[in-house]
Parts: structure tokens; sequence; C-alpha cells
């Protein structure tokens, strides 16, 4: 088989799967068809719709682009068989069913980011970085009827910084996920559409399956009980988007979010869990174990700032509390 003839439909909808987009379009393959997700309202009253990252990328190169609704539709089914692909490649979109991922001669395969098959989810780079893993990874595995349990085809690590954030890994994942997408096609290729795999239950090693699910805001809360080193993990594990948050209470009992993006371990023994303390322009909270220095954080309402302008503008912050 050659690369001329493989027909490629791509899925996938945010920044994350453009790369692989680019990748497969830089690289001359033939994406017939992509399917996204349907533009969504934005402004005050959702009266504008935004096209996806992936749809307007997809625009900008004159490629078709499918945006159903529900992925059983008759219509949408009928739609993508027109397109006669051989081959399906999905990157951070939704669930599929068997109608679809089963359709084309050589399956569908999805390059997901983390090494399966620990960190099976929504949200892999998030947990990852939550749970204070040295690496992480991507996968390629043909999909089937379940989540993220496919059989693997091709994977590649990426070491994690004990200093990086999401932000970090999201970005390296992205680029490491479109050069493994490029090397899955090769083996593709070279085995005439049906390169080695091995099922996810053969490369357990005993260790307990972590999972990644869906992040919502309740997710987010600090819990201030843990130790310095999770709440650190936690902070950048979230960081920047959507951000971890805790509840201030000042001096007069008045609560209000705060949104902590970037903190530092100190080794410092800390007092009652949840205190604030001042030294100089450095603004600390008590951890289960020790002080947590707060760096970046942002208030509800207010823009992010760093930690010395928001002891500028706040009286007596040493008095006040998380929780």
């Amino acid at each position: 088989m050659q690369k001329k003839d493989l027909r490629i439909v791509f899925m996938g909808t945010p920044e994350f799967a453009v790369e692989t987009l680019r990748a497969l379009v830089e690289n001359q393959y033939d994406v017939v068809a992509v399917v996204t997700q349907p533009d969504k309202p934005v402004g005050r009253h959702g009266s504008v719709l935004q096209p996806s990252a992936v749809k307007q990328y997809a625009l900008q190169h004159g490629l078709p682009v499918l945006q159903p609704e529900k992925m059983k539709d008759p219509e949408f089914v009928g739609q993508l068989r027109s397109f006669h692909a051989n081959l399906q490649v999905v990157v951070a979109f939704r669930m599929l069913p068997e109608v679809v991922w089963d359709m084309p001669e050589f399956g569908t395969f999805n390059v997901h980011a983390a090494l399966l098959p620990q960190y099976r989810g929504a949200a892999p780079i998030n947990w990852a970085v939550i749970n204070g893993e040295t690496e992480t990874g991507v996968t390629t595995f043909f999909l089937d009827h379940d989540i993220d349990t496919g059989r693997i085809i091709r994977k590649k690590t990426f070491a994690i910084p004990d200093d990086a954030d999401v932000e970090y890994v999201y970005d390296g994942l992205m680029h490491l996920g479109a050069q493994l997408c490029l090397e899955t096609l090769d083996a593709i290729i070279a085995a005439d559409g049906h390169p080695a795999s091995v099922a996810q239950n053969s490369v357990l090693d005993g260790s307990p399956i972590k999972p990644a699910p869906k992040i919502f805001k309740e997710t987010c809360e600090i819990d201030w009980t843990k130790s310095a080193k999770q709440v650190y993990d936690f902070v950048r594990g979230l960081s920047p988007v959507p951000g971890a948050w805790t509840t201030l209470v000042t001096p007069d009992g008045k609560e209000t979010v705060l949104k902590i993006y970037k903190a530092r371990k100190t080794g410092v023994g800390s007092s009652a869990v949840g205190t604030l303390s001042v030294e100089g322009k450095s603004l600390y909270i008590a951890a289960q174990d020790e002080l947590l220095e707060i760096v970046e954080l942002q208030l509800a309402g207010k823009k992010r700032m760093a930690a010395r302008d928001f002891l500028n503008g706040m009286k007596n912050p040493d008095l006040c509390h998380v929780k």
C-alpha cells in the first residue's frame, strides 16, 4: 500500500487536534472530510456562533466539514459513508458509535494524550499533572466498544518537569501526538492496512488503573488538608485552565472565590491548615504539612495578578484564611 491509497476522515474539535490535522495536510495525506462539533453560541446572549479550531483550519484548506448533532443520525452516517474513507483518525473528539468507528475497512484510530491503559478518559493531561506524574505521553489505538480500551498501535513518552503546568504538557503532547499519528500511518501503510497492535490487558503491570474523568468546577476546589506537594501538583494540573480555586474568608467573614495559578513549595512547617501568612511581599497558605507560597492568583471579578500586587491592595491579609 502507498500513501495515496489512504482516504482519511479526520475527527476532532479543539486546538489540540489541529496540530495533527495540520500534519496530515502538510504531509500530503488525502483527508477527504473533517468531522467536528457544531458551532458553539458565544457572547452575552449566545447570538454569535463560534466554529471549532478544527473547523477553522479545515475551511482554510478547502476540506469538507461535517458537524453532526448526533453521531447516529442516519443523514450524517450516509454523508460519512459517501466519502468512501478507508481509515478514520480521531483526536480530542466525542465517543463514536459502532456504526461510525467500524465503517472504514482499516478501522478508526485515536490519538490519546496519555500512556494507555493509564488515564483513560476526557482529561488525561490534567490528571497526570495533578497526580504528580513525572512522565506521560501519547498513544494511538484502535477504537472499539468501550472508551479508550482498544488495541494499542504505538506510544511515545513525554517527561513532566516538576515545575511544569498543564499548559506546558498540553503543548508538548499536542506536537508529540501529531508525530505519533504520522508514525502510525507509516505502520498502517507498511502493513497494508493492518499494523501490529496489542491488547491493553497485555501491557498491564499490576499497577492500579488511574482514571482521567471530565473536570468540573467542583473538581477544581483545593483541599488544604492535603500535603503541600499534593496541593502544588493540583494547582499546576489545572493552570491556567480551568484554574484551581479556594474560598477566601476575610476578617469580617466575607467570602470570595480565589483562583490560584502558580504556587511554590517552601519546605517550611505550617500552622493551622488554611491560614494565610505574609512575609515581606510574599504570601503563604498553610497546607497539611508545610507552607505553600502563592505566586499568582485571581480574586473573583478581578484580573490575574502576582501575589505581591494582591497584598498591596489587601487590608490585613494575614487575618484571612481559606477553606
